[in-house]
């Protein structure tokens, strides 16, 4: 069991990673670099080294670090909840180092308990377990040759044929079980196959944490981590790495239109319903049975950008397929009448998806202006891939369906 540098059950404040501006940006929704400062980050504080926590949850009365850390006790290692109303717990635990296995025990105000994985968590356990992980995310990148020119080979008039591939199901080794590649074992083929093809990239079906293996990935607990169904983050990274080397850009599936309502992930997270909307007519999809997120709340928009630009960041990944665009778009998209309410002005376009997809569009342009995003939009939504200063969404591309 890991001790703290203070007594239990209290935090170790002074070790936050949050400044007054990261809370100013956070609450206006323009903190687009989140994933630096909350979830999980090694640190030393007075000569101890530990990790720091830290969790959105506004409307819980206590939250805990529950692990391997701490036995999964909960009277051991509470945090600390900040006097800036932005409803951020955190805390340091001592001898909390990379792969430690915990989640966040978070009593609502009513007096219900939830056991979550961390939202910002880069790593979690192989599904169907659910405990988030502490993990670094250092790696020693060898695609500088492909960085120096991702730009000429991404720009909207480079040629382009795109390969799509789900991981899980590309290739599979029958003398061990018939199962599915990992990370490295996908490098090892993949890469040479795409570039002997003539493909220019590969896109990946979603590789984020994902409960449910039938959804193919496009039901997402962990925006910030890659699924460890196939090794471990940097293990994704040299697959990335090794096509690049091999002239092949990366662009990833990301889901940013709903997410599942299983008990670990987001869905009612603090006894509320914090990154979904609470009426059903808006934050319920019926087609997919999930949670639709709410856009329209500076928190949730800033953990959206963040995630995007983590993985372009972080990954180098070098575009972005966004998932049901259209379902983003249309507040009646799959419902009757009587199953949506109208925005302000009596329509049915979701004016704050509208809003938000703007913003992440010139955030992404802005930080990394080499790559592509590509809206997977099936309707006749005019302007998607319009600049926005011209009014439209400001996607680069849009998928064929």
């Amino acid at each position: 069991m890991s001790s703290l540098t203070n007594p239990p059950g209290t935090a170790v404040f002074h070790a936050s990673l949050l400044t007054d501006q990261d809370i100013y940006l956070f609450k206006q929704g323009s903190h687009f670099r989140l994933y630096e400062k909350l979830g999980p980050h090694g640190m030393t504080v007075d000569g101890v080294t530990g990790t720091c926590f830290a969790v959105w949850a506004p409307n819980a009365s206590a939250v805990s670090v529950i692990g391997e850390c701490n036995h999964w006790q909960a009277n051991i290692n509470a945090l600390q909840l900040r006097g800036d109303d932005s409803g951020i717990w955190e805390g340091f635990i001592s001898g909390v180092t990379a792969g430690a296995k915990y989640k966040y025990r978070i009593v609502s105000r009513d007096g219900k308990i939830a056991d979550k994985g961390d939202p910002f968590a880069p790593f979690w356990e192989v599904p169907p377990l659910t405990a988030s992980r502490v993990w670094e995310l250092d790696y020693a990148w060898n695609d500088a040759a492909w960085m120096a020119q991702r730009a000429e080979k991404n720009r909207l008039n480079a040629p382009c044929s795109i390969y799509e591939v789900h991981l899980g199901s590309w290739r599979r080794v029958p003398e061990d079980g018939n199962r599915s590649l990992t990370y490295r074992e996908m490098a090892e083929w993949l890469p040479r196959y795409v570039a002997d093809m003539n493909f220019t990239h590969v896109e990946f079906m979603p590789l984020t944490e994902h409960p449910f293996y039938g959804s193919w990935g496009y039901q997402t607990t962990g925006y910030f981590a890659p699924t460890a169904r196939y090794g471990m983050p940097q293990d994704f990274m040299f697959l990335v790495d090794t096509l690049h080397q091999h002239g092949i850009g990366v662009i990833l599936d990301w889901v940013p239109s709903h997410f599942p309502d299983d008990a670990h992930g987001l869905g009612h997270f603090d006894g509320t319903y914090l990154f979904e909307h609470a009426d059903p007519r808006q934050g319920y999809h019926p087609d997919w049975h999930s949670s639709i997120f709410n856009y329209g709340r500076h928190e949730v928009r800033a953990f959206l950008a963040s995630s995007a630009l983590f993985w372009l960041d972080k990954y180098h990944i070098d575009g972005l397929r966004v998932d049901a665009v259209a379902s983003m778009l249309y507040l009646d998209y799959s419902r009757k009448a009587g199953e949506w309410i109208p925005n302000k002005f009596g329509g049915n376009e979701n004016l704050e998806a509208v809003d938000f997809l703007r913003r992440f569009n010139i955030e992404v342009y802005k930080e990394q202006p080499a790559v592509q995003t590509i809206a997977e939009e099936s309707t006749s939504f005019p302007l998607v891939s319009r600049p926005t200063y011209l009014g439209g969404l400001g996607f680069g591309m849009k998928w064929d369906m």
